[in-house]
Order: C-alpha cells, then sequence, then structure tokens
C-alpha cells in the first residue's frame, strides 16, 4: 500500500498543471508534495480492515479529520451530509482508495466483493464498482504471481478494458480525466508499460491528467508486482503523513506485507531529476 500513497504523493504537485506533465523527467519528491485525499481515503479502507469495522464509517472518521486533502465537490458534499448515501459516481475516488483489498483478502471472489463494498458506499454507479474491482484484481493476480500478460488478459477478459495501447500512444492526447472507465485502464496500462515502482509512476504522471490519483492506482499495482518499494521511499512517505496516517501505513505492512517497513535514516538516495 506504500506504493500507492507514495504514487499519490509524487504526483500531487503535478495536478492541473503542466509543469512536468506529458513527460518522464520530473522530480519524485520535493518541498511541495503533499498526501491528498488519495491517500486519507486509502488508508481509510485499510484501517476498516485491520480493525473490522465499515468502509462508510471510517471513511467518515478520517475524511472529516482531515477535511482539506482536496476531495471533488460532490465527495465532499457526502462527507459532510448528515445521512451520507450513495450518489451513483463513476468516478476514480473508488479506484484509487481501493489498493488494500487487494492486499488483504486470498481469494479472488472475495477480492471482487470487497472492491465492489468498498467503493459503493459513494460510488454506486457500475462503472464506480468496475474500476475498484479491475483495480483490487490487478493487485491481488500481481501478488499471486501473475505475469504482465496474464493480467492484461484477465482484466480485458472480466472488465471489458481496452488495455492493448501503450503509454506513449495514450499520452499526446490524454486530458484529465476523473471518470473510472477513462482513467482506470490508462492507470493500469501505465503499471503493463512500466520497468519497475518508479518507472509506472513515471508513466502515470506523465500522461498529463489526473497525476495523483492515477499515479496512486498504477504505484498499488506495480508494487504488488516488483516489490516493497525500499526503505527510501517509505522515509519520504513518512515525513509526509500525520503520525496516525503513518501508524495504519505500518499496520498494513506488517500484516500484508513481505516484511515490516522502517525508512532508513540516511538520506534519501533517490533519483531526482529536474
Amino acid at each position: 500500500m506504500i506504493g500507492a500513497i507514495a504514487g499519490d504523493i509524487i504526483g500531487s504537485v503535478y495536478e492541473f498543471r503542466h509543469r512536468g506533465t506529458k513527460s518522464k523527467d520530473f522530480t519524485l519528491f520535493g518541498p511541495f508534495n503533499h498526501f491528498t485525499d488519495d491517500s486519507v481515503l486509502t488508508i481509510a479502507i485499510a484501517r476498516a480492515i485491520l480493525d473490522g469495522r465499515g468502509y462508510q464509517e471510517c471513511a467518515l472518521e478520517l475524511g472529516r479529520r482531515y477535511p482539506h486533502a482536496g476531495y471533488g465537490g460532490a465527495f465532499k458534499t457526502w462527507l459532510y451530509s448528515p445521512d451520507p448515501q450513495p450518489y451513483h459516481s463513476w468516478g476514480n475516488g473508488s479506484a484509487m482508495r481501493v489498493s488494500p483489498v487487494g492486499w488483504a483478502f486470498d481469494a479472488r471472489e472475495r477480492v471482487l466483493a470487497e472492491a465492489a463494498a468498498s467503493a459503493a458506499f459513494s460510488h454506486d454507479h457500475p462503472e464506480g464498482i468496475k474500476g475498484a474491482q479491475a483495480v483490487a484484481l490487478a493487485i491481488w493476480l500481481a501478488r499471486h504471481g501473475a505475469s504482465k500478460a496474464e493480467i492484461r488478459e484477465d482484466i480485458e477478459t472480466t472488465f471489458g478494458y481496452d488495455l492493448q495501447r501503450t503509454v506513449d500512444q495514450i499520452r499526446p492526447y490524454y486530458l484529465f480525466e476523473v471518470s473510472c472507465q477513462r482513467s482506470v485502464p490508462e492507470a493500469i496500462i501505465c503499471f503493463l508499460d512500466s520497468t519497475s515502482w518508479e518507472d509506472a509512476v513515471r508513466n502515470a504522471v506523465s500522461l498529463g491528467g489526473d497525476a495523483d490519483t492515477q499515479a496512486c492506482i498504477a504505484g498499488g499495482i506495480a508494487e504488488a508486482f516488483y516489490g516493497p518499494v525500499g526503505a527510501e521511499v517509505a522515509r519520504e512517505v513518512k515525513e509526509r503523513l500525520t503520525p496516525d496516517l503513518w501508524a495504519v501505513a505500518q499496520r498494513v505492512e506488517e500484516t500484508w506485507g513481505a516484511k515490516a517497513l522502517e525508512p532508513a535514516a540516511e538520506a534519501s538516495r533517490l533519483t531526482r531529476l529536474a
């Protein structure tokens, strides 16, 4: 899950901006990178699973604790409603928060059912459900050793997404897009067309669209496929999360990850491209 959160933080400064977009040559972590609603709600879904609580309950609790994380207008209205109800959203908010589901459950059908539940309390449109399920299934397949070809075929067959394109084909024409149907396939392609976790995140940001969400989705899948992101990335994430959010992220790594995650104390050696 750290891979998804790191993608969100990296993409946060490129959303709505032209600087650094349409190119893979950009700084990963700088002084203005920050977590957004993608991280808050991803951690809320993880907390719900870890503590045996409801997805909506945890999303409301953490969402209201961090009211300025950058929620979309419809979700923010839902967040502060006295009686929050699903609002038939097909937005990619359901897909960007679902990564813990792909890690937490071992049976394919359970992953699909839980992904739907993690979406439906707000994003109950069929496309919103499908987007969450596709991302969770991709993570589940990746962590169970599926090849990229197998992941591509399974997601295409199950959800009808076109994953035959490349990042280079998509990038010149891609615009800012928040619908699941026009952003989730592209984020998955950013993973499929990558050579590493970092390359997947760079692919996602380089599309020039909803950079933090695209990188959150691609980064989450890439982490499941390539393995843990490493102590240097974890350190950058820890520095930017609040202690309560970081504590949940650590619990995820200790519970579902390959090993407990403790960021290195030495200075980051991450490649920083101007």
